[in-house]
C-alpha cells in the first residue's frame, strides 16, 4: 500500500494512540514468516522490507500512522499461544511522546 493510501486511512482515526510499536535492529523477519504481521489487527500496519544489512533477508517495519498500540505484535503467538514478546526482542513499545521526540511529529 502506498504512503498516500496509508495516510488516507489514518484520517478516519478517532484518537491518537498512547504507545506505538517500533522495530529495532534485532528484527530477522522470522525467516519470511513474521508472526507479528499475522497477529496485527490493522491491515498493512506492519509490512516487510528488505534488510539493508542482510539483503537476502527481510525485516519488518511499522507504519506509525496505522499502529494502534495494541501490543498484539509483541505478545500473541501462533495458534493463540502466548510468547514473552517477539522471539528476537525486536519490537519496542514507545510512548507517542518519545516517538515524536525522536522521529518527528506525526500528522494525525
Amino acid at each position: 500500500m502506498a504512503v498516500a493510501e496509508r495516510t488516507k486511512r489514518t484520517q478516519q482515526r478517532k484518537r491518537k494512540p498512547k504507545i506505538l510499536a517500533v522495530i529495532n535492529d534485532a528484527c530477522t523477519g522470522c525467516g519470511g514468516s513474521p508472526i507479528c504481521i499475522t497477529e496485527c489487527p490493522v491491515d498493512l500496519c506492519m509490512y516487510e522490507v528488505q534488510n539493508p544489512d542482510a539483503p537476502f533477508f527481510n525485516r519488518v517495519e511499522v507504519d506509525p500512522l496505522l499502529c494502534i498500540g495494541c501490543k498484539k505484535c509483541t505478545s500473541k503467538g501462533p495458534m493463540d499461544t502466548f510468547l514473552e514478546g517477539c522471539p528476537w526482542d525486536a519490537i519496542d513499545m514507545w510512548s507517542l511522546a518519545k516517538y515524536e521526540t525522536e522521529k518527528g511529529e506525526l500528522p494525525y
